[in-house]
């Protein structure tokens, strides 16, 4: 196998999704030629997956500039700035036409299997630098093929890989075979075989993020519809409940997002769901009928369920790069200069300072994840985030390290306090939090019980 020279090879963008085609944007902006992989058959394939959810970010907030400027050309027109796409939106009128107007610099149905240096494994330290990257494929109609790269950039995120419904990190007993009546995604209920298969049933959530919080505001909405009566939630939390727990509310300076948490709590107050706190689910069982029985660690047994949906968080896939040195958290699997700016076991009040190349570097040179995939297992990425974060790498391949290393984006602030670590300890991790908010009281929450308010 020769390699081919390294400078005349392109950056293979590995996903195309909102990061990794704002790299091929920022990457054609500067010079530099850009390959995207996209395993999916257009572009936002697993943005395409949760087309029915709508964003708490508006549209001024999930479109990148060096995108911008490639699509005005072609006619495009920024959608109205103050509103709210959902998924769908979002992949057909931004990314969809990002992705044509970069034409053959993108490829389909490309699954990348394997990343490593032409000739060299992760042990040999002989001339790696100088040796371009190898990148394996396998296409959709079974072709293999092998290209070679100047550099890689991970964009694939971490939607394939949610994380399992046991608390300890590992499916529970039981999960697998219970897949029939388990989810792991915020169901359409828009959709009719969806929606019947939730009406009238009593469905267990499991998590504590804005995926958990939209499943139950949606659930409530079905309860309250004319051919949902008898649904019901059951929010099944691996932590108490404290004024934090449905994030910044009125505080949150992404309007949508502090929304969101409200309306979950309304679902709560208002009887369309229960809230079970401090469980963590240890297996699945079925009663005489079929329906699910939740067995917590601790040994309480909830009762029946019809249907779970399970929303512990993602996790990055990180098979393909074995061969790759990276940098890598022990706890969050994200790159180790970034892992302290967005660990959830510290982090309270306030946003995560913006960042680029220095925080995304790992032992292996040219090698960068970027987006959903950078923050590993933490979650509450924002778009924005990894706009900034392609800039920065892109300014980095192209030699222009002054502009790598400005920031050039100002987050919004959260509104939510509290490291999400100390799971059977909410006060502890709201007194250990910061120092922006009073301190919460925990909250039984029940059915008919009123929810006091807390947080920033």
């Amino acid at each position: 196998m020769n390699a081919p020279v390294t400078t005349d090879l392109p950056v293979v963008v590995i996903g195309a999704g909102p990061a990794g085609l704002a790299a091929a944007a920022h990457l054609v902006d500067r010079g530099l030629t850009p390959l995207v992989l996209e395993a999916g058959p257009a572009a936002g394939a697993a943005v395409r997956e949760w087309a029915h959810v709508r964003l708490f970010s508006t549209w001024g907030e999930v479109t990148d500039p060096a995108a911008e400027k490639l699509l005005a050309p072609t006619g495009w027109v920024k959608p109205d700035a103050a509103t709210y796409p959902s998924g769908g939106d979002w992949a057909e009128r931004y990314l969809q036409p990002l992705a044509d107007v970069l034409g053959e610099k993108v490829r389909f149905g490309a699954t990348v299997t394997g990343v490593s240096r032409a000739g060299r494994d992760r042990i040999v330290d002989a001339d790696r630098e100088e040796q371009p990257f190898v990148v394996h494929v396998a296409h959709a109609d079974g072709r293999e093929e092998r290209l070679f790269a100047r550099a890689v950039i991970d964009a694939s995120g971490t939607w394939t890989t949610p994380s399992p419904a046991g608390g300890s990190g590992l499916p529970a007993l039981g999960e697998k075979a219970a897949s029939d009546r388990i989810t792991y995604r915020v169901p359409d209920l828009k959709d009719p075989a969806v929606r019947a298969r939730y009406a009238g049933r009593r469905t267990a959530v499991i998590g504590s993020g804005a995926s958990a919080f939209t499943a139950l505001a949606h659930l409530a909405d079905l309860a309250k519809s004319d051919d949902g009566t008898g649904t019901k939630g059951v929010w099944v939390l691996r932590r108490g409940i404290s004024g934090s727990t449905f994030g910044g509310g009125t505080a949150d300076q992404l309007p949508a997002r502090g929304a969101l948490g409200l309306a979950a709590k309304a679902a709560v107050d208002e009887g369309h769901a229960d809230a079970v706190t401090g469980f963590r689910t240890d297996a699945f069982e079925r009663d005489t009928d079929g329906r699910l029985v939740l067995v917590g660690e601790d040994g309480r047994r909830l009762d029946p369920v019809d249907e779970v949906i399970v929303l512990t968080g993602l996790r990055p896939d990180l098979s393909f790069l074995s061969e790759l040195r990276l940098g890598l958290d022990e706890r969050l699997q994200a790159p180790t200069g970034l892992a302290p700016l967005i660990d959830p076991n510290q982090h309270s009040c306030g946003t995560v300072y913006p960042h680029g190349v220095n925080e995304l570097s790992h032992p292996e040179k040219d090698v960068y994840l970027v987006g959903m995939k950078s923050y590993g297992r933490a979650p509450t990425f924002l778009a924005m985030t990894g706009y900034e974060q392609v800039r920065s790498v892109a300014a980095a391949l192209a030699g222009d390290r002054e502009a790598a290393e400005r920031v050039e984006l100002t987050l919004p602030e959260t509104g939510v306090c509290g490291g999400a670590g100390l799971f059977d300890q909410p006060e502890a991790a709201e007194a250990t939090g910061g120092g922006c908010c009073a301190t919460p009281t925990t909250l039984q929450i029940g059915v008919g019980t009123p929810a006091q308010s807390g947080g920033c």
